[in-house]
């Protein structure tokens, strides 16, 4: 019998006993992350008959604001690892029963225990997607694949780099280049004369996937960091493009899917986030550009030549990957007087 046959009988049975009722579930997440895909949704609702609204959040800061003003307003949040500790320690988001979600069996234990999704023995957050930080490169401006960090401070591409105008991101990617941790930075003088060297050689700053697409469909850009799930994307949009994992490391994110503590819906949160880790939901998301999945058997989907299959499932790329944790607001602070200063010098 199949899965989908199973649950079918199962919900049948419940329903049966009076023991199903349909409800509407309320999701806060990123708008276009997956969770708010109408062929998923749909597919859920069928499935379970609790039906799903999405409300959106265009910061951490402003997700963890929403879960602190609105009680009992949403059942399922979208909450970065390295923010999941501040949710927890504020109360904000319930331990996870995961004895009801069945596709946890198939993520790694090093993704299960990840530190900041866990704590004192509980779960506070499901892993369910991640990604790095590093570049892509214009294929037409290297006859080979540029394998160091430091293409961004060679000369001959003086005036065609970009990173993105973030200061944490721009900090953390110098803390790569100079062989630091991006989660206990030692060095900040190192970061700030790397970072001075870098930027004669920046030709922009990009802020949002459209940009970095139209400064390099222009030509204006030789490397430019990127996102691993936006270049998966613009290579199958056919820009000439590749992404590349150098051999200094990169910066990893992961993403968990929690429940807010004053949900009085844990049931169908713990059903939707069940979907949402499904190779099943995720292959088919993967078509349109997903992220990384947590879940082994769902990677283990994909077809060989899959960017996240070639890209991101090889063993020696994630031993070097340097997945981000929490940042004090203090270091944020300082990240951010450097970036500014460095800014106005240019």
């Amino acid at each position: 019998m199949t899965k989908r046959l199973i649950c079918a009988a199962a919900m049948a049975a419940m329903a049966g006993a009076g023991a199903v009722q349909a409800e509407e579930i309320r999701v806060l997440n990123w708008q276009g992350y997956g969770t708010d895909l109408d062929w998923a949704v749909e597919a859920f609702t069928e499935e379970t008959g609790h039906t799903v609204v999405h409300e959106y959040f265009n910061s951490e800061q402003e997700m963890l604001t929403k879960l602190r003003t609105n009680p009992g307003a949403y059942d399922v949040v979208l909450i970065n690892a390295a923010f999941t500790p501040q949710a927890q320690e504020e109360g904000l988001i319930a331990p996870i029963d995961k004895e009801k979600i069945a596709n946890l069996a198939d993520v790694p234990a090093d993704m299960a225990e990840n530190q900041d999704l866990n704590a004192d023995g509980e779960m506070y957050g499901v892993p369910w997607t991640w990604g790095l930080t590093a570049y892509a490169f214009n294929t037409q401006a290297f006859e080979e694949a540029p394998t160091s960090v430091e293409v961004f401070w060679d000369e001959a591409h003086e005036g065609r780099v970009s990173i993105r105008d973030d200061a944490l991101e721009a900090v953390q990617f110098a803390a790569i280049a100079t062989g630091q941790d991006i989660n206990d930075i030692g060095d900040m003088e190192a970061i700030e004369a790397k970072l001075t060297a870098l930027m004669p050689q920046i030709k922009t700053y990009w802020g949002s996937e459209n940009d970095w697409n139209q400064f390099m469909a222009a030509g204006e850009l030789d490397v430019a960091t990127y996102w691993s799930g936006s270049a998966s994307r613009s290579i199958a949009s056919g820009l000439p493009v590749q992404f590349v994992v150098p051999e200094e490391g990169a910066v990893g994110w992961l993403d968990g899917l929690s429940i807010p503590e004053s949900s009085t819906k844990m049931d169908a949160a713990h059903q939707f986030i069940d979907w949402m880790i499904d190779p099943e939901f995720y292959v088919k998301w993967a078509e349109e550009g997903a992220p990384a999945s947590a879940n082994a058997k769902a990677a283990e989907a994909l077809p060989e030549d899959a960017f996240n299959r070639q890209v991101l499932g090889d063993p020696e790329v994630v031993a070097r990957v340097q997945f981000q944790r929490p940042v004090s607001d203090e270091d944020r602070e300082a990240y951010l007087a450097l970036w500014q200063k460095l800014k106005a010098a240019q």
